[in-house]
């Protein structure tokens, strides 16, 4: 069962049914007026549940890894297929939060191209007061100059914004009755409504940040919709009805900017779509905005800023991050449904203290991250070593390299192999329609120091060469069908990773 009724109000019980919320749902309706639903479906599949030497391969779980995904793409359509992956990316918020100004974007924006990320976005603290879309020229002097900076580091500039304005935005004096009702307010801004003529005002000024700044992308963000809307002179007759046009609201708006912008990278975080913690991603969210930031908001491993070195437990910092990486396992993974490489987790934190962000950490980061696409890392920059630095662009290079080669962040197999966990060895595919791509390896806390890597998801009758790419060796030549059956055989330590690339066995390795 699947549904396009957006966020919270969108309701599919065990046994298939699907409709609206009962408590956060109804729409008034005066004679000859007629109300047409968000589209609902049923998908069917069938097959055997097999045994694997490490798992059980359900039918559900074959049918949704493969022709669910062809489906989506091909009935449903995912706004994130019809544009680049851009991944890795950096943003500002985990250490620095609103405290923005011109001299730390230009250092953190140096340091991120010397890393290998390959989008930097600015996040909350770069407008006048945080609201609207004006850059705050006591921090930001020439703010069309820091873009240009950014982006001359071979950087894709992303903008926050959120949907509060004051009596000074431009688009609250040119629509002073498009707010909420009752009257929302945050950072001294006040919510306009998604219901209202202010969504193509909104619109039309996110494809002026991408015209006069380069933005391609933009984060949007805070709540308003989940308050409702009654204000006398809006489209709303109830103040549930208000919540359903609002949403529609806010995807009609990705919709315009689309049109406007294409090329343009939209996302959408789960406190615009809802609140926070929001709802999970949905298929309305991939269907209008090309990326969704899931919750929760975590950020395992930073350090607050003027923290001393004496009060720093290096070790202690290191759980966090291992911990914040199989915390990303789990979000991703909960979301498999779903085409992974749309979905945002924050984050993996890019800052180092006494030795606490070690090589084998920022494996665990990138591969962790790699159920989808590597977004998305946070953290003060300026802490890491040039060893870390080259370290993540060595890393980066690789997995972009093997994006480009066999296109993996589009794609994830789960089935047969045993679930993330971070206490025993898990595995997961990103191979393309003919058996080639990846295969992400992590052994947790414990669990056998060697063991054999079943890989179901390959064509039977096809030989291919695995590579291990981390430890740079071929494993050698192996038919599809003996990596189903008996596997590959692997060694890693506690808390380690691997990388094995597949390719058709005539073509060479590395």
């Amino acid at each position: 069962a699947a549904s396009e009724i957006p966020s919270a109000l969108r309701i599919i019980a065990g046994n298939g049914a699907m409709g609206y919320h009962p408590t956060m749902f109804e729409w008034a309706l005066a004679p000859g007026e007629r109300f047409v639903s968000e589209p609902v479906f049923l998908y069917a599949f069938g097959g055997l549940v097999e045994q694997t030497i490490s798992a059980r391969s359900t039918p559900l779980d074959r049918a949704v890894e493969g022709p669910f995904q062809r489906f989506l793409s091909r009935h449903i359509g995912i706004v994130g297929e019809r544009l680049p992956c851009d991944a890795p990316q950096w943003l500002t918020w985990a250490n620095f939060g609103p405290d923005l100004n011109d001299a730390m974007i230009r250092q953190q924006a140096d340091l991120a191209a010397r890393a290998g990320f390959v989008q930097f976005l600015l996040d909350d603290g770069w407008q006048r007061d945080r609201l609207g879309t004006e850059p705050d020229t006591a921090k930001f002097p020439e703010f069309a100059a820091t873009a240009e900076y950014i982006r001359s580091r071979g950087l894709k500039l992303g903008l926050w914004l959120s949907c509060f304005s004051d009596k000074d935005t431009p688009d609250l004096k040119a629509l002073p009755d498009a707010h909420s009702l009752p009257v929302v307010t945050r950072l001294g801004g006040i919510a306009m409504s998604f219901t209202t003529p202010w969504r193509e005002f909104y619109a039309q000024d996110l494809a002026r940040l991408h015209d006069r700044y380069g933005a391609a992308y933009f984060k949007q963000d805070f709540s308003n919709i989940i308050y409702g809307d009654l204000a006398e002179n809006h489209s709303n007759r109830t103040r549930k009805e208000s919540l359903l046009r609002g949403l529609r609201g806010l995807l009609e708006t990705q919709d315009r900017l689309r049109a406007l912008a294409p090329d343009v990278m939209s996302q959408m975080t789960h406190e615009i779509y809802w609140d926070t913690p929001g709802s999970p991603c949905d298929l309305a969210a991939l269907k209008h905005a090309a990326r969704y930031h899931v919750s929760p908001n975590a950020c395992g491993g930073i350090v607050s800023r003027g923290t001393s070195a004496s009060a720093v437990d290096p070790q202690k910092v290191r759980a966090e991050l291992l911990a914040a990486c199989h915390q990303a396992r789990q979000v991703f993974y909960s979301h498999r449904g779903l085409p992974l490489y749309c979905l945002e987790f924050y984050g993996a934190a890019t800052e180092d203290h006494q030795g606490s962000l070690t090589a084998e950490v920022q494996d665990r980061q990138v591969v962790s991250w790699l159920l989808g696409a590597p977004l998305v890392f946070s953290g003060d920059l300026s802490t890491l070593s040039a060893e870390h630095l080259a370290h993540y662009q060595k890393r980066f290079s690789l997995v972009n390299r093997l994006h480009r080669s066999w296109d993996i962040y589009r794609h994830f197999q789960f089935s047969g192999v045993p679930a993330p966990n971070d206490a025993d060895w898990h595995w997961w595919g990103k191979l393309n329609d003919g058996g080639c791509g990846t295969v992400i390896v992590v052994r947790g806390s414990g669990g056998a120091e060697r063991r054999a890597i079943n890989i179901p998801w390959v064509k039977p009758d096809r030989r291919y060469e695995v590579v291990a790419l981390f430890s740079e060796r071929r494993l050698g030549d192996f038919l599809g069908r003996q990596l189903q059956s008996t596997g590959v055989e692997l060694t890693l330590p506690v808390f380690g990773q691997e990388i094995l690339e597949l390719v058709p066995a005539h073509t060479g390795g590395l």
